[in-house]
């Protein structure tokens, strides 16, 4: 759809979109938001992961029509310096900072034969793309690229990475080539049923399942509770996607809570044995296309921002960890 003076609807050249909510892409079905945990609501509306993928021969800007918010408290954390950044497959570009407005143009140099390019919008202020142009020549959407989703918390979200590109799903989506969609939900996946029937209806070609930290603090899980949660979880997938490649990913070093009992009596360290149990007995009854990639050992104390959240460095880590495990399971290219 043509906008007039050049200007084109975003939407060919949007990734990392997973739903629509009136034009506004949103990270669950807003025709069952009544379904889910105000936490998991609230931070679907977050644009988190979506971005602007375009090839340009002969432009050398690009100029982006959009409207933004001032962030909360927490989605500062996301954003310290608020910038739409400039990405190639090799590392960032550019990246220009802006402030929330109602509407406003951001215009973006671009290095000439270093395209595809791709724009990670400043997540914090839940940014609506409206609009962009090529300035100097056209933009072109790029072909369509694996659908990667990924459903996890606050590290899937990408708390404690200084900019939405260093999230772990962006750094292992771009050392894989796909489009990375990111269903992260800071404070909650604590395996709702409702999520899970959603990623079932929600087309992927691949899927990787990272929850199970906020089971130990945020809505206490036994181990037992966990494990059966867990098998329910990936039934209610399964029905959806029966034989689409799914890593479950275990929780990560959290030394706080690896043998501290909560409040129903399980460690970190049991609730994710558990998991890791559900998964593999599912294996062995014959899912040929589900893999399991231990989380406990992937960081190190020295990788964690807060005792918690992974800084850059971490989710680097975890990303490229990630992506080989996906390779080693057949389900990424070689």
């Amino acid at each position: 759809m043509t906008q007039g003076e050049g200007w084109t609807d975003p939407g060919p050249f949007l990734r990392g979109v997973a739903w629509l909510d009136g034009g506004r892409p949103v990270r669950a079905d807003p025709a069952d938001t009544m379904r889910l945990p105000w936490d998991t609501g609230e931070r679907a509306t977050l644009p988190i992961g979506v971005r602007l993928e375009f090839g340009a021969d002969t432009a050398h800007a690009v100029e982006i029509r959009y409207r933004a918010t001032v962030p909360g408290p927490t989605d500062a954390l996301r954003d310290l310096a608020h910038g739409f950044a400039l990405w190639n497959r090799d590392g960032l570009l550019d990246e220009v900072f802006t402030e929330p407005a109602a509407e406003a143009v951001v215009r973006i140099g671009l290095p000439p034969g270093r395209g595809p390019y791709t724009v990670h919008p400043p997540e914090g202020q839940a940014p609506q793309l409206l609009a962009l142009r090529g300035m100097g020549g056209p933009l072109t959407a790029p072909p369509a690229a694996p659908r990667w989703v990924v459903h996890g918390d606050s590290i899937t979200e990408g708390w404690w990475s200084t900019r939405p590109a260093h999230g772990w799903p962006a750094v292992a989506g771009r050392n894989l080539g796909w489009d990375t969609v990111n269903l992260g939900y800071a404070g909650a996946a604590r395996g709702e049923l409702a999520t899970a029937q959603q990623l079932a209806a929600l087309p992927a070609d691949v899927l990787t399942l990272a929850f199970g930290t906020n089971c130990w603090s945020r809505v206490p899980h036994s181990a037992p509770l966990l494990y059966e949660t867990t098998r329910a979880f990936l039934d209610l997938v399964r029905r959806g996607h029966p034989s689409t490649p799914l890593l479950l990913l275990s929780p990560v070093l959290r030394p706080d809570a690896e043998r501290v009992p909560n409040q129903l009596g399980a460690t970190l360290g049991a609730l994710r044995d558990a998991m890791e149990r559900a998964v593999r007995d599912r294996i062995a009854a014959g899912d040929g296309r589900l893999a399991l990639l231990p989380g406990r050992d992937l960081l190190e104390p020295g990788h964690l921002a807060d005792g918690l959240h992974p800084n850059d460095a971490g989710h680097e880590v975890l990303g490229l960890s990630v992506a080989t495990a996906l390779r080693r399971s057949g389900f990424g290219p070689g």
